[in-house]
């Protein structure tokens, strides 16, 4: 990563920048922190778009709002508009704002009158069964009539009787048809509550218009609401043919402006951006232009300088910019080249931290651990087979499912070639456990015989080996046994134990690339050398002890049949008397012969490792301090040691590109904000880290148990839904036992995909990320870095196709 300035000539600034938000490359730095947004360069350029990206967006509102379709931007790559085109740009925008507004505006208004209209004929037509009943009563009453919302009905029912102590008479009747009100149907009711007293009259009015209901007037003689319903039949007539000619002409509008509304946004949007950028310059009044600086990938400094020739090429003039590397010793951001493929395994690392310039970067090796670890904890052919299909049907169908913009979908989709990994690598686990679906598979010859005749059916069978081993993974014959779990048990929790420290070792030793990267190869005898001999001290030795007790044949029988050895011995016995009795064997617990000399010098070294850990690192600290030869861990020296990051002037191009002196004091910016050297919040940090990794190196060993206990409940569980699923069903025949087949084998089925691969898959993948996180990336990964986050189109684009509508 290289820190690069540029003089870009005002005249050619836009092209510039625009072709740099093309390319993606460049992360341009605040050069103004201490001005405020409104205090800027170019703050009117950028209030002007934003008023055009507003008139944009009320286009898109109409547009949704009369559900019709715009057309999609086919690339994000134009060219940078001028300030001419921009200028007629806003007057087309604000001409079709205009018309949009006038026409929207008219056809409200229109809509507003037909509903009213449409409610008063309801009314009308409505209530004259009410004023029949009233008139042949010969009553004599006030009236008040409209017309509520049948949600809000009951209430108005309630509220009126309350208010007015049950002094009124009130009748109801539904409007058979929706009422389409500002765009909803909406259900109503027409209403007419009879009353004496104009006091009354006045309060049931107030009541209504405070539950959302519309008055109507009506006249109490039925010539007149004759009359007057014939008159608003020919208004709604008229109204209709008003309001289809308005939508027409509104609709036209919007065709036109949906055929080049996305490219209007996407010019707004980068010429904002562009406006964006160029107020984290400074500008040079003596030389009219603009001074940058960025981060780029050092491999691309090339590329940058053709796009910028290329830039000023096409603007027509024959000014250049100027490109200039800088040295400095500034924490420079982290970028990772990632593919489809290695993305979704990068974004783990990511969530936990982002990694520190240069840094090891744990998502190389995530590709492969990540997958395994979890198929040790999941490891069945058939779950395996199912989740592989899943991943490849994503990876196979991507283009297509890519157009889905679910959260949760895209959550999967997103790490569909890790779906993939984790099920090929469940397979492979599968066999290794000769597990499918709860059941062994007897591809090789088996290492037992069975008897072919039982004298008893209670008395327990045994079966006797035949010297044959079989030839992958678990032998069938152990399925279904009774000593079963007696067998599995200790050999998964044994192989979690293995596989987890040679994990954790593997994980200490990366710090030595680290150490070496960033030129401390001395922290390499103070950090990493005490922490490895702490680690395999004691963890490696029990990794040791458990293999070596594999090795051995603790029944084997001499010529006499007596047993050679004693019984193998407790090896969590032997770890923990190796701490209490240091040098003492219990009696037949000795595992080999010279054990307890072995044991003792492995403590020697676990306990001087601990002073080792807490006082030798500060102290060299401070004495390199004190001789003025302290440096940062961070710094970046790559410019002045690395020959194939200089580069020389091109006399060809007309990009000048000038490599400062590495030893010159004016081409180095330092870093202000880095910390004095303080030995007693060293001394107190390197405590916290000493006992911390200390006691990480048993609760993070005995973490990874987690992969047994993982295992052994998914098998169990697998286990038990067969048997209470198909197992029984498979002991009736006819019709009925088919039909129960082939409910069982739905149940079975249904209860496979959302347990045990839902359910389970989900839990496995947790632990992995726990043990990724918190076990491996805490022993040598640092993640105080930021990311690589350059300015480019695309990502910005992207941003505000996904903020959501003002």
């Amino acid at each position: 990563m290289s820190l690069i300035q540029m003089y870009i000539p005002m005249e050619v600034a836009q092209p510039c920048i625009a072709a740099m938000g093309d390319m993606g490359m460049v992360q341009f730095r605040d050069l103004n922190p201490e001005v405020n947004a409104f205090q800027r360069s170019f703050v009117s350029e950028i209030r002007r778009l934003d008023e055009m990206e507003r008139q944009c967006r009320y286009f898109q509102q109409q547009l949704h709002r009369a559900d019709m379709a715009y057309r999609p931007v086919v690339s994000t790559s134009a060219r940078a508009r001028s300030a001419l085109e921009i200028d007629n740009l806003q007057e087309v925008l604000r001409e079709h704002e205009t018309r949009l507004v006038e026409l929207t505006g008219s056809y409200e208004q229109l809509q507003n009158r037909y509903l009213e209209l449409t409610e008063l004929r309801h009314v009308l037509r409505e209530t004259a069964a009410f004023f029949e009943e009233f008139e042949m009563n010969h009553l004599s009453v006030g009236f008040v009539t409209g017309v509520v919302d049948r949600a809000s009905r009951r209430t108005l029912e309630r509220v009126l009787w309350r208010s007015l102590r049950g002094n009124l008479y009130m009748n109801v009747s539904e409007i058979d048809e929706p009422i389409i009100d500002h765009d909803d149907q909406v259900d109503k009711d027409v209403f007419a509550v009879f009353a004496h007293g104009t006091e009354i009259l006045n309060k049931i009015r107030r009541i209504s218009d405070s539950l959302g209901a519309k008055l109507y007037p009506v006249d109490a003689s039925e010539e007149k609401r004759r009359d007057q319903l014939l008159e608003v039949t020919s208004r709604i007539e008229d109204l209709n043919n008003v309001l289809s000619t308005t939508n027409q002409t509104r609709r036209a509008e919007l065709i036109v402006i949906a055929e080049h509304l996305n490219s209007w946004l996407t010019i707004t949007r980068k010429e904002k951006a562009i406006y964006h950028t160029m107020n984290l310059f400074n500008y040079d009044a003596g030389r009219k232009c603009l001074i940058a600086e960025g981060w780029c990938p050092s491999y691309d400094i090339p590329l940058i300088q053709q796009t910028l020739k290329d830039a000023t090429d096409a603007s027509g003039t024959s000014l250049s910019a100027i490109v200039t590397e800088l040295r400095t010793n500034k924490k420079p951001p982290t970028y990772q080249r990632t593919n489809k493929f290695t993305e979704s395994f990068q974004g783990i690392i990511d969530a936990y931290g982002y990694a520190r310039y240069r840094e090891v970067n744990p998502g190389i090796f995530t590709i492969i651990s990540f997958p395994f670890l979890f198929a040790v904890m999941f490891g069945d052919i058939g779950h395996g087979f199912l989740m592989f299909l899943a991943g490849l049907y994503m990876v196979w169908n991507e283009r297509k499912l890519s157009a889905n913009t679910g959260e949760i979908f895209n959550m999967f989709f997103g790490g569909r070639y890790m779906i993939l990994m984790m099920g090929a690598f469940s397979i492979f686990t599968g066999f290794i456990y000769n597990d499918i679906f709860s059941l062994s598979l007897s591809i090789f010859q088996s290492g037992f015989d069975w008897p072919t005749s039982v004298n008893s059916t209670t008395q327990a069978v045994q079966g006797v080996p035949n010297g044959h081993t079989y030839f992958l993974g678990l032998d069938p014959a152990w399925h279904g046994s009774e000593n079963y779990l007696l067998f599995t048990n200790p050999y998964k929790m044994k192989q979690a134990i293995i596989i987890g420290v040679i994990h954790m070792t593997f994980a200490i030793c990366l710090q030595v690339v680290n150490h070496i990267q960033f030129k401390n190869k001395m922290f390499i005898w103070l950090e990493f050398l005490p922490q490895f001999l702490f680690m395999e001290s004691i963890f490696g030795y029990l990794v040791f002890c458990i293999l070596y007790k594999w090795s051995v044949d603790w029944y084997a029988r001499d010529a006499s049949g007596e047993l050679i050895r004693n019984g193998p011995p407790s090896l969590l016995n032997m770890l923990i008397y190796m701490f209490l009795s240091p040098g003492t064997i219990l009696p037949g617990q000795q595992l080999y012969s010279g054990q307890a000399f072995v044991q003792v010098v492995l403590l020697l070294i676990a306990v001087v490792c601990v002073p080792w850990m807490w006082f030798a690192k500060p102290y060299y600290l401070k004495k390199l301090h004190a001789s003025h030869q302290y440096t940062s861990i961070a710094d970046d020296d790559h410019f002045a040691d690395d020959p194939e990051l200089q580069a020389e002037e091109d006399d060809e191009m007309d990009v000048d590109v000038h490599v400062s002196n590495p030893h010159a004091p004016t081409g180095a910016i330092d870093d202000p904000d880095e910390e004095e050297f303080d030995f007693g919040e060293e001394m107190i940090h390197q405590t916290i880290h000493t006992i911390e990794f200390c006691l990480n190196c048993i609760s993070n060993t005995a973490s990874y148990l987690r992969l047994w206990a993982l295992s052994l409940a998914h098998a169990q569980l697998s286990s038990v839904l067969w048997d209470m699923t198909l197992k029984n069903l498979f002991n009736y025949s006819g019709i009925l036992g088919a039909i129960g087949l082939v409910v069982g084998f739905a149940a079975w089925f249904m209860l496979t995909c959302f347990i045990l691969i839902g359910m389970e898959g989900l839990s496995a993948f947790l632990h992995t990320l726990r043990l990724h996180w918190v076990e491996f990336d805490s022993k040598f990964y640092a993640a105080d870095g930021y990311p690589f986050q350059p300015f480019s189109f695309a990502a910005v684009l992207a941003m505000e196709d996904d903020a959501p509508p003002s």
